[in-house]
């Protein structure tokens, strides 16, 4: 678990504090990792598989044809397994189809845990996926049309260096609270009210 439950609980109490100030709806949701790439990994490992034949040609060897495609097999399975391992798995996934996963998942999460059907257009998913040290900010048109993306950018920046360390709690905690700050500022509150969970979402 990314968060104990200590660390979640604070979460909700700051989440909970936070929209105090605003009429917006603040919702939290963490994923371990946006895909499982393993597709990508099989097709690696296919790929290098397909040179052992080319290898054999260069290096004495008695092998019937039948041991060289099993060999080949082996190789293939081998490096299938190897490649799962997160850290050898995240340099062989382009960076770019890593960020394509976790924004889908992130508007998945946003249209699941129903920030678009507020009653001001008030939602505002913090999207975390931590795999690919991925954060993004999405807001409702409630909130969007006070508040464009690129005011965003500095907290997700900032996050995004806590994820990188390892510190996805104190992230969490220090996003919150600048977007409560920015929210307050720009969406505040008319009115108790408390329409989505304020605890986190992990997938």
């Amino acid at each position: 678990m990314l968060l104990d439950n200590q660390a979640q609980a604070d979460l909700a109490a700051a989440i909970t504090e936070q929209e105090k100030r605003t009429d917006a709806e603040l919702v939290t949701v963490l994923a371990s990792q946006a895909d499982d790439y393993r597709y990508i990994t099989t097709l690696w490992a296919a790929l290098l598989s397909l040179l052992v034949p080319a290898a054999l040609l260069f290096i004495p060897h008695w092998l019937t044809s039948l041991e060289a495609l099993l060999l080949q097999w082996g190789v293939l399975i081998v490096l299938a397994v190897l490649f799962r391992f997160k850290p050898i798995q995240f340099r062989l996934v382009p960076r770019a189809l890593q960020r394509q996963r976790a924004a889908s998942l992130a508007r998945t999460a946003f249209l699941q845990q129903e920030l678009h059907h507020t009653r001001d257009d008030t939602g505002l998913l913090i999207f975390v996926s931590e795999a690919e040290h991925y954060v993004e900010i999405l807001a409702d048109q409630g909130i969007a049309r006070h508040v464009d993306d690129a005011q965003w950018q500095a907290i997700v920046d900032a996050f995004v260096a806590r994820v990188k360390a390892g510190q996805v709690a104190e992230g969490f905690q220090q996003c919150v609270a600048a977007c409560g700050d920015k929210l307050a500022e720009h969406v505040p509150a008319s009115g108790e009210k408390n329409e989505l969970p304020n605890h986190l979402i992990i997938l």
